[in-house]
C-alpha cells in the first residue's frame, strides 16, 4: 500500500474514531465499557472541537472527499450537540450499539418552517 493511501485511510480512521467518541459522549452511541448511554456534553465537545481543528489545520492539504468528510462529520454532530443540549432528560432518543454505525437524526435537520436557526456554540463550563 502506498504511504498516500495509507495516510488517506489513517485520516479518515482518525476522524471517524473522533467521530465515535463524540457520539458516545452525546449518548447516541451506547458506551462501550458500560453498555449504558451516558450522555458527557465536555466530552463530546472536546472531539467534536478536535475534528474542527482538524479541518481548519488540514485545509488546501487534503482531497475532496476527505474534505467533505469532514464537513458532513462536523455538521451532523454539531447538529446532534444542540439537539441533546437542548432536550429534556426524558426525551433522549435511544442509543445504537458501540459496533453499529451512527446515523444522522430525521431531528438534525430543522423543519423549514421553523423561523429560528440553531447555531453551534462552544460552551465551558
Amino acid at each position: 500500500m502506498s504511504d498516500s493511501k495509507q495516510n488517506k485511510e489513517l485520516f479518515a480512521q482518525l476522524v471517524l474514531s473522533l467521530a465515535q467518541s463524540a457520539l458516545i459522549g452525546l449518548g447516541k452511541v451506547l458506551h462501550p465499557a458500560t453498555g449504558k448511554a451516558e450522555v458527557d456534553l465536555p466530552g463530546a465537545q472536546q472531539a467534536i472541537d478536535l475534528i474542527d481543528m482538524l479541518e481548519s489545520k488540514t485545509k488546501g492539504n487534503i482531497d475532496a472527499e476527505e474534505e467533505r468528510m469532514l464537513k458532513t462529520t462536523l455538521s451532523m454532530l454539531k447538529l446532534n450537540y444542540v439537539e441533546t443540549s437542548n432536550a429534556p432528560k426524558s426525551e433522549t432518543r435511544p442509543p445504537v450499539a458501540a459496533s453499529e454505525p451512527a446515523a444522522p437524526t430525521d431531528d438534525a435537520n430543522p423543519a423549514p418552517d421553523s423561523d429560528e436557526k440553531v447555531k453551534f456554540r462552544k460552551t465551558y463550563g
